[in-house]
């Protein structure tokens, strides 16, 4: 047997009459006093769990880390260039490390979730020299 769906109702009206629906319901609760206003307590306990649930994708959190890296490294390079405006150089001069590095999920690291960072070939005989020799 078939079910029959409606073809009305809220959820198939236009986004905008939507948002105009709730908006004069919200307004009626606060005039009304029966609105719910968030404790610091609550607010706490919401931010928390929806960061937690966004910070579980760990691919996710890479990604918007890079994003804020890029972001962090352009604005040096504006203030810079806002400090030294004749200076050519300024621009051009890297902000860090330009090589990429890539990540790896190590099997002790499976358990946690995390992963490794995998040094770049370049730096790798660098963090050779720095490291204990055995003898």
């Amino acid at each position: 047997m078939e079910q029959k769906t409606r073809t009305g109702g809220f959820a198939s009206m236009e986004k905008q009459k939507q948002r105009e629906i709730a908006r004069k319901g919200g307004m009626a609760a606060h005039r009304k006093g029966t609105a719910h206003e968030f404790t610091v307590d609550e607010a706490r306990n919401a931010g928390r769990k929806g960061g937690n649930t966004v910070s579980a994708n760990r691919s996710h959190m890479i990604e918007i880390g890079r994003m804020g890296g890029h972001r962090s490294a352009e604005s040096r390079r504006q203030k810079k260039l806002a400090r030294h405006p004749g200076d050519e150089t300024a621009s051009s001069l890297p902000s860090g490390n330009d090589e990429p590095v890539n990540f790896i999920q190590t099997p002790d690291m499976e358990s946690a979730g995390g992963i490794d960072p995998v040094i770049p070939p370049s730096q790798d005989s660098a963090a050779q020299t720095s490291g204990h020799q055995t003898m």
